[in-house]
């Protein structure tokens, strides 16, 4: 499977030719031209490592890296940035980047910086693939279980409950479609398995009293959104 990157680049002439060299590469590129639009990107989608410009229109590098970081604090963050930028370089890594490249950068170099950050993602989520922290609580998938924040052991889950919140938890803060999670959880989509998902929804939503800032919000017409503090 492809990685996935979203880079985040105004220069449409840089912007073209970066991305068209990536997927060259083999990777998968979503390129956006401002700020704003990579935000929305970010919220459709699912990405591997994302690539981001300091300056750039209606919402700068900086901004859209916390808000990124408020949401989701495994994503690799790589910024491009000028050699004068020293501050800018400082002020990044301070809200939770990963690292920067300065322009102009060699392909070669940016590749590399990319495989490294993928190698270590994909090592630490090989290590916690079926154990997620959800807010306060902690749901080990193999055990079909949720515990509290002691570790005493909360809940049982039913099979079906708990390969619906691995997949909520392997996609948070996002806005997923009911035939998304039909597809990927039932294997299908029709209107009795959507009925049946709704049933294990309700039930999901009891589990999470303890921790009122979890929320497995509907957006009616669309699907739903697994919101989870500090993912």
């Amino acid at each position: 499977m492809k990685a996935r990157i979203l880079l985040v680049e105004d220069e449409q002439l840089i912007g073209a030719a970066t991305k068209k060299r990536l997927e060259e590469a083999g990777y998968e590129v979503v390129h956006s031209t401002d700020g704003q639009a990579a935000w929305e990107q970010f919220q459709l989608r699912s990405f591997d490592i994302l690539l981001l410009d300091v300056m750039m229109p209606k919402k700068d590098g900086l901004t859209l890296a916390q808000q990124i970081r408020e949401v989701n604090g495994h994503v690799p963050i790589l910024f491009l940035t000028s050699k004068n930028e020293k501050e800018d370089r400082i002020a990044g890594l301070s809200i939770g980047a990963d690292d920067y490249i300065s322009k102009p950068f060699s392909m070669q170099e940016l590749i590399l910086r990319i495989e490294v950050f993928l190698r270590r993602t994909r090592a630490t989520a090989t290590e916690r693939a079926n154990v997620f922290t959800i807010g306060k609580l902690t749901f080990d998938y193999e055990d079909l279980r949720l515990y509290n924040e002691s570790g005493e052991i909360s809940i049982s889950l039913t099979q079906k409950e708990a390969e619906l919140l691995k997949y909520l938890c392997n996609n948070p803060n996002r806005t997923l479609k009911r035939e998304e999670i039909l597809s990927q959880v039932w294997g299908k989509d029709d209107y009795f398995l959507g009925r049946s998902m709704d049933v294990f929804v309700t039930k999901l939503r009891k589990h999470f009293k303890s921790d009122p800032h979890i929320k497995l919000e509907t957006l009616h017409g669309v699907g739903f959104r697994f919101n989870v503090p500090g993912k």
